[in-house]
């Protein structure tokens, strides 16, 4: 049904290429989690240990393996320079859901990249039988924000106190889109 097939689809746009995450990914992953400021809008603060960061992709890959979620790498056509990673998760086949998600580093930014790799995982998620994603933001991430309004996402609510953070409670903003 939804989402099952032993090899997971390899999406390409105009200039991106999302192939779904694999181990090796980790060494590039380690960069981005390691930024506080690619980090500032996240559940959890930056992270400065490449072990940690394999073990983050190993967890994934074996969500993705029981068919709870897709991680994608994010590479440029020309040259496959990472970019970033973006997600479906929290796939609930029942009721035909997901979440979508999306890390860029900062050299990325502004790029448009965002929107492409987006878009691209939203026309999978859709092909796939899905129809309907959320999307979460941290307040004050007007960016993403942004970029999901864009895409067609509508604002749903405050989730407030969402997020347990260095020992504060931050809102989120959610996003849903009916596919």
């Amino acid at each position: 049904m939804i989402l099952e097939t032993k090899r997971l689809a390899i999406l390409e746009t105009d200039r991106l290429r999302l192939a779904p995450l694999a181990e090796a990914d980790a060494a590039d992953l380690y960069p981005l989690m390691d930024d506080p400021e690619v980090m500032a809008y996240w559940d959890g603060p930056s992270v400065d240990d490449p072990d940690l960061v394999a073990e983050i992709v190993r967890a994934e890959l074996a969500e993705m393996r029981a068919g709870r979620a897709v991680y994608w790498s994010i590479r440029r056509l020309d040259g496959g320079a990472f970019v970033g990673c973006c997600d479906l998760s929290e796939i609930d086949r029942r009721h035909k859901r997901a979440e979508v998600g999306f890390m860029l580093g900062r050299a990325a930014w502004g790029e448009g990249y965002a929107l492409e790799a987006i878009q691209a995982a939203v026309g999978f998620a859709a092909a796939s039988g899905l129809r309907r994603l959320a999307a979460r933001t941290h307040l004050g991430n007007r960016r993403s924000e942004a970029l999901l309004e864009r895409l067609g996402f509508q604002e749903e609510g405050l989730l407030r106190g969402h997020v347990l953070r260095d020992g504060e409670r931050r809102d989120c903003r959610l996003f849903g889109l009916l596919l």
